[in-house]
This record gives structure tokens, sequence and C-alpha cells, in this order.
């Protein structure tokens, strides 16, 4: 363990240590923090760059104060020269961006290009999953590249670009940073005019491909197989330098990504400061929630509190937060205490989150980069690589959904090779306190494997269709797009989609085949939140989530002022909304019916079985809770008319029969709450076996169910066709449900809680739940199931024994 002799470290601000102290210092504070973990400081390795990176580039490099690179960067540049694609899973801060810049920057010097388009050489693509990412890199290549001469072009291409500068991209840029979004709407459906571009691409850049998961990451792996016959067609052949977090097995995520086998370099050589990570669980309440259950402090209010305390102690922070409209109170609650301590302090904290207007998320990235802002709360927008070094400390409100994207954010701090400090503020569901009270599941256990599908059907029919569009689909096409293409292709061609000439299948449709589809998976056109008083736009809100976040009396945040929604027109996608200052927010309740389509497969557990196939999901959201902002206590409940919705997706369910009902000493009135418990913890508990969080997956528990004939509980993928999660659950079945029955049966209450078997999302207002039946039930669930594996945690196979 690292020694820390002072309480300041060198740049003037607290030590991480001495933070947390601080931290922990106010009344009843130490005991909330249920763990701490000392990450020393690391040594860094350094190299020489291979022979084919030009001597302009290295001296750039060092002009930039870099002399030598770390053995990582090195090693991935050599496969990049070899023409060999590369995938750089190194940690936080590693410099894996220069690893992929080296050999782009020595193949777009002129001296260097080879069989490039007419009047422009060789090119490459930078991919990222969020525009402010794309921004911030465009700044850190031009730096870089400001001393190679005007023959380096870098340009950003995305949906802010001014029309009048798009032209001068496509003709003149020889380094275009966009997203996946653009590549799929803008850039692969004209590919005539980005023919010299696309002539001349040499490599193609994919940053935090770890975000390139479920939905979003198979459309982006189709959208590459498009990219690839594209180029293919003005013969080019691109090699692809991926970036990622650390990550289980990235090589094959990344072959699985692109369509190339993919070599990895994972072996981080670069320092590292050292990381004090506290796990901190927000105390009870004197007050009582639904069904009496205990009430614990909102992880947004903690957080807020905590983001107060290292704002006045001069501490760099940013505060993720799981939602926009958390990150929006954390700000708000922060901004309102900082005003009683110091009139100064709450113009240096601010909200930052996905649907806000460019110049807004512009403004704030400035004032992160320039210091201004002292503390950001904010949603994953910022987690994906924006440079801002410089911050000392990460709030996590909850867990982010993986161990991936817990280190992704946790790194973002002590960016500038100085100390950092992490604290993860448990929020009350089954997963997070599990962990704060499990740290070996966190610290002793590898990040996940990226899960995704290319092959959904709902997936790939599309960009079957989008290919047709950019160039007649052949026999010899299909292949690329996966073995389920050779199957859909004669289905789109009934359809009257696609037809079928000598030369090929043609897209037959007038409107543009791009815009079937929406390839972050959120399917219909955004929902405009407009001030009615006004007319202004306040920003957007995806149409799947409109239903339960702008609903008539929904309360609405932006850029920390409260709005009411006071009418969602779905015909339009447009909520009005107006100013107002209620003290409750709210909560929208459904309810959902489930039918089983076909089973994939099962295996028997005894009398019991688990399955994994196709459902039909329909749910419809019915009524909206009022809620108690800092304790979550439910004031009233407002009903809705909203048309249902219908889901097709994959699942995966388990059976008991009424012999193993008797057995474990359940009665019928129990069975629903003991279903139902046990369906609502295996939902919290999934994202520690998939990658995923519980609001990408849903669940029906019902005692008789019409096609199984037997008492079932279904979880399933909250996307059209599946996202894998439910695959991956019925992967890990034992170990997954066995961690389940610990964390149920572990909760210190009695009768069950948010922190057990309580869900923040069930539509029935967690009713009915029988906390003591569901641990009975699963023990003869488990009773006969397989052996788990030796991956899983002994503490967990220990636990797990009936």
């Amino acid at each position: 363990m690292a020694q820390d002799h002072s309480p300041q470290s060198a740049h003037g601000r607290p030590s991480p240590r001495t933070a947390l102290e601080r931290l922990a210092a106010g009344a009843n504070r130490a005991v909330r923090i249920t763990h701490t973990e000392h990450l020393p400081p690391r040594v860094g390795t350094h190299a020489s760059w291979p022979e084919g990176i030009r001597p302009e580039v290295v001296a750039a490099i060092a002009a930039a104060g870099i002399e030598r690179p770390w053995q990582h960067q090195a090693t991935a540049a050599a496969h990049a020269l070899r023409g060999e694609s590369v995938v750089v899973a190194t940690g936080t801060a590693s410099g894996k961006s220069l690893a992929y810049l080296a050999p782009v920057l020595s193949a777009l010097l002129p001296a260097a290009q080879e069989g490039g388009g007419a009047g422009r050489g060789a090119t490459a693509l930078y991919l990222a999953p969020t525009k402010a990412l794309a921004a911030d890199q465009r700044r850190a290549v031009s730096a870089l590249a400001a001393p190679l001469g005007p023959d380096i072009r870098p340009a950003v291409y995305d949906g802010d670009t001014p029309f009048e500068e798009r032209e001068w991209v496509r003709r003149y840029a020889t380094y275009v940073l966009t997203n996946p979004d653009m590549l799929h709407r803008g850039i692969l459906p004209g590919h005539a005019r980005w023919s010299s571009f696309l002539r001349g691409l040499r490599y193609v850049v994919i940053d935090e491909c770890h975000t390139y998961r479920g939905v979003f990451g198979s459309h982006v792996a189709q959208v590459l197989r498009r990219l690839r016959r594209v180029c293919a067609r003005y013969g080019a052949e691109p090699v692809f330098l991926l970036a990622s977090a650390t990550a289980a097995e990235p090589a094959q995520a990344a072959t699985r990504l692109t369509g190339v086998p993919v070599a990895e370099v994972t072996e981080d050589a670069s320092p590292r400061g050292e990381l004090a990570f506290a796990l901190w669980e927000p105390p009870l309440t004197e007050l009582s929630g639904e069904h009496g259950a205990p009430v614990r402090r909102t992880a947004t209010a903690e957080c807020a509190e905590l983001l107060t305390d290292l704002v006045v102690q001069g501490v760099r922070t940013v505060s993720f937060v799981r939602s926009r409209r958390g990150a929006e109170l954390v700000a708000l609650i922060a901004q309102e205490r900082l005003a009683e301590i110091d009139g100064s302090l709450p113009g240096r904290v601010a909200a930052y989150r996905g649907g806000y207007l460019p110049e807004e998320r512009r403004a704030l990235e400035r004032d992160l980069h320039s210091g201004r802002l002292l503390g950001l709360a904010s949603t994953s927008a910022l987690e994906l690589g924006v440079d801002i070094s410089g911050l000392d400390a990460v709030l996590l409100a909850g867990y982010p959904g993986t161990r991936a994207s817990l280190w992704q954010q946790a790194g973002r701090a002590g960016r500038s090779g100085q100390g950092a400090l992490a604290v993860m503020v448990g929020r009350d569901d089954p997963l997070d306190t599990y962990l704060v009270h499990h740290p070996e599941a966190i610290f002793e256990r590898p990040v996940e494997s990226t899960v995704l599908d290319p092959d959904n059907p709902y997936v790939l029919a599309p960009h079957l269709c989008a290919a047709a569009a950019e160039l007649p689909l052949t026999e010899a096409d299909l292949a690329l797009f996966g073995p389920e293409a050779a199957d859909l292709v004669p289905q789109l061609e009934k359809r009257g989609l696609l037809r079928r000439r000598a030369s090929g299948w043609y897209w037959t449709r007038r409107e543009r085949a791009a815009d079937l589809t929406d390839i972050r998976g959120e399917g219909g056109t955004p929902v405009q939140v407009v001030e009615a008083a006004t007319g202004r736009l306040l920003g957007t809100v995806d149409a799947a989530s409109a239903h339960t976040t702008v609903h008539e009396g929904a309360v609405h945040l932006h850029q920390g002022r409260t709005y009411l929604v006071r009418r969602l027109d779905l015909d339009d996608s447009v909520a009005l909304v107006e100013r107002a200052d209620p003290s409750y927010s709210t909560m929208a309740r459904d309810t959902t019916d489930i039918r089983v389509l076909s089973t994939d497969t099962e295996e028997p557990w005894g009398p019991a079985r688990i399955h994994f196939g196709s459902v039909e999901v329909t749910h419809q959201v019915v009524s909206y809770l009022r809620r108690r902002v800092l304790t979550g206590e439910v004031l009233g409940e407002s009903k809705l008319d909203l048309p249902p919705r219908t889901l097709r997706t994959r699942a995966v369910w388990w059976t008991v029969t009424d012999d193993q009902l008797d057995a474990a000493r359940i009665h019928p009135e129990e069975l629903p709450g003991a279903l139902h418990a046990a369906e609502h913890a295996s939902i919290g508990l999934l994202p520690l076996f998939a990658t995923c969080d519980r609001w990408d997956i849903g669940g029906v528990s019902i005692p008789l169910h019409a096609d199984t004939g037997l008492p079932t509980v279904f979880v399933y993928d909250g996307h059209p066709g599946g996202a894998g999660f439910a695959e991956r659950a019925f992967a890990t079945a034992r170990s997954w449900l066995s961690a389940t029955r610990e964390a149920i049966a572990s909760c210190e209450c009695e009768f069950g809680c948010p922190s057990c078997v309580q869900s923040p999302k069930c539509g029935n207002g967690n009713d009915p739940l029988d906390k003591a039946a569901a641990v009975r039930l699963l023990d003869s669930l488990l009773t006969a199931a397989p052996t788990p594996p030796e991956d899983v945690p002994e503490d967990l196979r220990e636990r797990s024994e009936p």
C-alpha cells in the first residue's frame, strides 16, 4: 500500500486519502463507508517507436512532450504498420489515442501515400460513440499534427456540422471524425460523393469500442460490414484500429464487431497514480416506504451532498448519475447548498447530459477544460474519453451497470498522473446493496465480455436493405453480413422491399433505406420538449422513453430548471412544458403481458426447467406516482391514457412444479409474492453477469402462465429482436440465480425493501412481494441445478448451496 505523508497533493489540492477522510468526518458519515480499496501507483515501461512511424511524426510527438511511447503503444502501432487490425484494451488515460494516431498520421503524410485517389492521398476515418468525444479528439489531433503541415486535415463530420462545411470535408479532409450514426445515414448512402475519400481509406479508428454492445453494438457491426463492402467497391481494404477500456476477450469482441480478425494488446505499460476507491451506503431514514419497507436516503441526494463538500474543498469533481433527471437534480441540490456557504460557488457547478442543444454542450465542455467548473453532474455522456484531465475525484451515483463502465468512470479522475479519489454511492436496489457489501465482486473479478448479436434479424434486415440501396446486393455479398443473411433476403424480396435482377437485389422504395432504422435502438422520431409559453425548444427525448418520461403531468428538469409536462402529442412528437416548482418527482407505472413465441433451448433442473427463446411483450403506461425528491416517499398516483406498445424480443424463463412448491412450503397465497420478489431480484442482479443494466431488461412473473401451464418467471431483453442479455442469463443461470438468492437472503430487512426485492420500475407498485417465500422458492429451484462453473466466485458457490 502506498504511503501518503502529506495532506496536500502536488497540485495543492487535498490528496485522495485526505479528501476521503474529510468526507467521512461529518456526523454519522464514517459508518456509510463499507469498504475502501487503495490501488497503489504503478511505474510505466517505455519502448521505442517501430521503424514505420515517420520521423516527422516522432518529432511532432516529442514536441508535444512525449519522448518515448509506452510499450503497449509501440506494440499496437507495429500491428497497424503490418496491416493487421488491432484493439488496444488498456486502462483509462493510458495513451490509447497515441497508439493509433502515430501510424495514422504516418500514413497521411504525403511521402507515405501510395495508391490514393486523384488529388488526394491516404485518408483515415475516426468513429466515436458521441459527438463530444469526436470534437475532443479533433482538438487533440489538430494540436499534435500542427507541426506536420497542411497535408493532414482533420475535420468533424456530424449532425452539428454546418451544411456549407460538409462539402469541404468530403473533398479535402484527410482525417474525418464522425460517429456511427452519421456513417449509417450520411456517408454510406452518399458514398459516390465520398469516392475519393473512400478510395484512399487506409485506417478506420473505432474509439471506446466497448460501448458498442447490445442492440447498438449489433447495429454498428452491420454498419461496419456495409463500410467494408463500399470500400471494396473503390479498391480499399482499411485496417481497423480499435481502442477499448479494459475488457474481457477484447480481440473476440472486436472481431465480432468488425467482421475481420483482430489482434489484441492488453498489457497496460503506462504509469498510474494512487487511486482510493470507497464504497458508500446511504443511511436509512426514519420514513417508511411502500408496504412499510424502510426507506434509504437516495444516492442522488447523497451524491449532491458529497459533491458540495468536495467543491468547498476545491476538489475538482465529476459526479456520474444514471439518468438525465438525476444529473440535473444533483447539480441543482449542490448549487442550492453551495449558495448557503459561498455565493461565488454555485456558478462553478453544472449538469451535463444528452438532450442539450449543441451550443450548450460545447459551452460546458469549454468550462470544464478551462477549470471554471469545479463540479459537474453528468450522465455517461462524459464517460467516454473526453479529455477532462485535472480532475481529482469521481462520484458514482449507483453502480453504472458493468464493471467496465465503473472503471471507465472512476478513471476520469487522475488523468494527469496525480492520485485520485473515487466513491461509488449505492442506490437502494438489490445489485448496489449486494456490491457495497461484497467488494470482491467489484475488485476481484474481471470485467465483462461485450455482448452483441449482429445476426439478430431485427438488426440485420434493415442493413441488408440499406446495403442494397448503396450498391446492388449480390450472392457473394451475403457471407459478409453473416449466416442469417441468405435466409432474410428472400423474405425481404417477398415483402417487396428488395427486387431481384440479373445483377443482384435492388432497393425498391422511394424513401431512403438507411432511414428504416435508428441504430441506437431508440426507435421513432425523438420527442421535442417545447416551452409552451415561448415556443422555445429545450431539448429532445427519445421516442422509446417518451411514454415514461414526458407523459402528461411528468416533472421535467433542464439546466437546473424544473418544468411540468402539460401535454404529450404523440402524433407530432412534441411535449409541451411550463415552468413550475413542484416538491416531488414523478415515476411512470405500467402493466405487462407476455406470450411465448418459440423455445430455442431448454434445460431440466430436476423437475424445474429453464428456457431461452422468443417472446412477445405488450406493455402500457397506465399511471404515474408522485414521490418526494429526497426520500422517495410516495405522495399520490394519477391515471394516464396512453396506447399499448408491443415488443418481440428474446427471453429467459424458468418454471417450477406444484411438487416443488409443496416441498418449499409455499402456499398458494404466497406464490405470487414469491415469484414477483424473485423476478425483481434476478433483474437487479443480472448486470453482474451480462453487459447491461436493469433498464435494458424487463421481467414478468405469473403464478399460472397460459403457455407453460406452470408458475413462471420471465426476464427479457428490452429491445426488438433481443440484445444478447437474456441469452447470457441462460448461459450463466446457476451463478446468476445463486447470487439472486444470496442478495435476498442476506438483506437485513424483515419483509423486503428496495435493497433486495423492491424494484424502482415495478408496474404493480411492488405488490405483492414475499421475501422469505422467494428464498425458499430459489432454494428449491437451485437444488437440482447443474454444478456452477469454475469461474463463479467461491463465496457465491458456497452461499448458493441450499
